[in-house]
């Protein structure tokens, strides 16, 4: 790396630039991903400037005292060859002290994670497709008082308590993101949150007891949000919901590689789709 390189915490202005970037890059970021991403840890990003220009960027969001996340790892095409991404990856690491690290990354870059102590858990698939819109008894739109019990469903799911991150993510941002909940009995048992990307919507996460909730979940978001494809990360073991989307049509346009450095948590059976690949 050259000594001219410096590297900075992102403001929210440096992050909408990077998910210009991630968008150029075909990863279809969403429309309000920067402030509910900077509010999990402002902390926790990262960017590598030269002359006052960003050329490289990355993200380490601690979710507790035992997880992190790492996503975000972008260098501009006339700065890669560098070392600069791989010494700001280094920087950034630094940031989750003791604590287990999980990321979704590209299969072609799986060995170079490993050198770093990565381990491969499993892969992320983004499905792409359409689903028969239908309004769902049962389903109602998420306020602001479901957002403790949606935060409660999210760690029992993931394995991690996402305090910060699910805290912004549940809260509504005016027609660019909102949750759906699934009540039986006055209760929450399930939830969705979908967002606006760049095109179509994205569905992540998905919380739902069993495969038919999760279904039911989809519909009632595809009855709200009728233009464009949908798309739902879903884990590689999810072969019962893998199976279900690839009937009505849905293909695999990305995939990445889930690796953790450190102790990967604990999933539970509830969990049908993950929130992003950048934060998990």
């Amino acid at each position: 790396m050259t000594s001219d390189v410096k590297f900075e915490n992102m403001t929210i202005s440096d992050l909408e630039t990077v998910l210009d970037w991630a968008a150029q890059e075909g990863w279809n970021p969403g429309l309000a991903d920067a402030e509910a991403f900077y509010a999990a840890d402002p902390k926790g990003f990262f960017v590598a400037k030269r002359g006052g220009d960003l050329i490289a960027a990355i993200s380490v969001v601690n979710h507790g005292p035992e997880d992190a996340f790492l996503g975000l790892y972008i260098c501009r095409p006339e700065c890669r060859g560098q070392g600069i991404g791989l010494s700001l990856w280094n920087h950034a690491l630094k940031h989750a002290g003791k604590r287990s690290v999980g990321l979704d990354g590209v299969p072609a870059q799986e060995g170079n994670y490993r050198v770093s102590g990565f381990v491969r858990t499993g892969a992320s698939l983004r499905y792409e497709g359409r689903w028969p819109a239908r309004n769902v008894a049962g389903i109602r739109a998420a306020t602001k008082s479901d957002t403790d019990a949606l935060i409660a469903l999210d760690a029992r799911a993931g394995g991690v308590l996402r305090l910060d991150f699910m805290s912004a993510w549940a809260a509504r941002n005016d027609h660019l993101r909102a949750s759906r909940v699934l009540m039986r009995d006055d209760r929450i048992t399930g939830f969705a949150t979908w967002r606006a990307c760049l095109e179509g919507t994205k569905i992540g996460p998905i919380v739902a007891s069993a495969t038919a909730n999760a279904l039911d979940l989809i519909a009632d978001i595809a009855d709200l949000r009728p233009e464009g494809p949908l798309y739902i990360d879903v884990p590689e073991s999810n072969s019962a919901l893998r199976a279900e989307l690839e009937t009505a049509g849905f293909t695999v346009s990305f995939s990445t590689a889930r690796m953790y450095l450190g102790r990967p948590p604990t999933t539970g059976p509830t969990l049908q789709a993950i929130a992003t690949m950048e934060l998990g």
